[in-house]
């Protein structure tokens, strides 16, 4: 590393459903990279994407990252979406990008990034696309032999006319058993989810989902422990500890996410050891299969009683709020927020 400061062009905000969150997070991210030894190693240019992604230079990503939340933009504005980058960018030498959720976490700003020449912070094209895609990554898992709940993919065109929707609602209730989840295949944070228990929920779960995605998943229930695994690293990954989320919902929604007090978190999770090892093990496997360095929050389903593990999903940009688990598991693991964010960015570009 250079021993003058170097300059980290910190991407929040975005066009997505997880826009509030991802301030909360870049927030907790720009304190990691502005305390301790990483306040002589970087410089941070805050750049904010609005929701109809406008991006912003350096005034008003400060001020957005100082209250939390995101500001009231008043006319007159710039057209919408990208259209260049904000003053100042030119002088940047690695992005870190902390965009949950479509346009952020997709590949689609990994790509602008790569085309730029600079390094960025987490997974590349490939792994941040598959990894976004439900029905994509599931294929990845399934040709690495990850055991996962069994699912019906589908296109929501399959919805449209009266002979094909009763073709698939009978192809999933004979393939499925209730209580199931609908997916929308792109969206992260349980966005679009509803778990459904007949048939007319089914049917409005699919509609839902359609409306905001056309390729979903629909997924079998099952009665399980949810537990979670980071991955840290350029192209060696490391594992962090295992932990499990509690919450006090009938499953694990947006808003018990991110609502304080909804959820609990148990970490390291009470799990025998030898359970603990086959997470960790699968986790790194996960990443393997969709190409996912970086950093990642891999999610499990656990039965005790029939001691069965089921992959869930990766999350290649996981959250970095007061209520986010990855900073939390590597926390548990020996790494604190000022270690975690300088490890990410020297991993940029491996």
């Amino acid at each position: 590393m250079s021993s003058s400061p170097i300059t980290v062009g910190l991407v929040f905000g975005g066009r997505s459903g997880e826009h509030d969150v991802s301030i909360r997070s870049a927030a907790t991210v720009v304190r990691g990279l502005r305390s301790g030894h990483n306040k002589k190693r970087y410089t941070v240019l805050a750049i904010y994407i609005d929701r109809d992604g406008r991006w912003w230079g350096k005034d008003l990503a400060e001020a957005t990252l100082a209250s939390e939340t995101a500001p009231e933009l008043s006319p007159p504005q710039p057209p919408l979406g990208f259209q260049g980058f904000p003053e100042g960018c030119d002088g940047i030498d690695i992005w870190y990008p902390v965009l949950h959720g479509p346009n952020g976490e997709d590949g689609t700003i990994q790509g602008l990034f790569q085309l730029t020449g600079k390094p960025f912070v987490g997974a590349g094209v490939l792994g941040s696309a598959v990894s976004m895609d439900k029905q994509a990554m599931k294929s990845a898992f399934s040709n690495a032999g990850l055991s996962q709940v069994p699912y019906v993919a589908l296109h929501a065109s399959e919805l449209e006319h009266a002979n094909s929707r009763s073709a698939l609602l009978d192809r999933i209730e004979t393939e499925l058993n209730y209580p199931c989840f609908v997916k929308p295949a792109n969206l992260g944070s349980s966005v679009g989810i509803s778990k459904v228990r007949s048939r007319p929920e089914l049917e409005a779960g699919l509609n839902q989902a359609a409306a905001l995605d056309p390729r979903l998943v629909v997924e079998q229930g099952v009665n399980a422990r949810e537990v979670e695994c980071g991955v840290l690293g350029g192209r060696t990954l490391e594992a962090s500890v295992v932990g499990e989320v509690r919450f006090d919902a009938e499953w694990y929604d947006y808003d018990t996410k991110y609502t304080a007090g909804r959820s609990t978190t148990l970490i390291p999770a009470p799990l025998p050891d030898q359970v603990s090892h086959r997470i960790r093990a699968q986790a790194l496997q996960a990443c393997a299969a969709v190409g996912v360095n970086g950093m990642g929050r891999v999610d499990f389903f656990y039965d005790e009683a029939a001691d069965q593990l089921w992959i869930n999903e990766i999350n290649t940009l996981p959250g970095f709020t007061a209520q986010s688990m990855f900073p939390m598991l590597w926390a548990a693991s020996g790494v604190t927020l000022e270690q975690l964010v300088h490890q990410l960015i020297q991993t940029a570009g491996e």
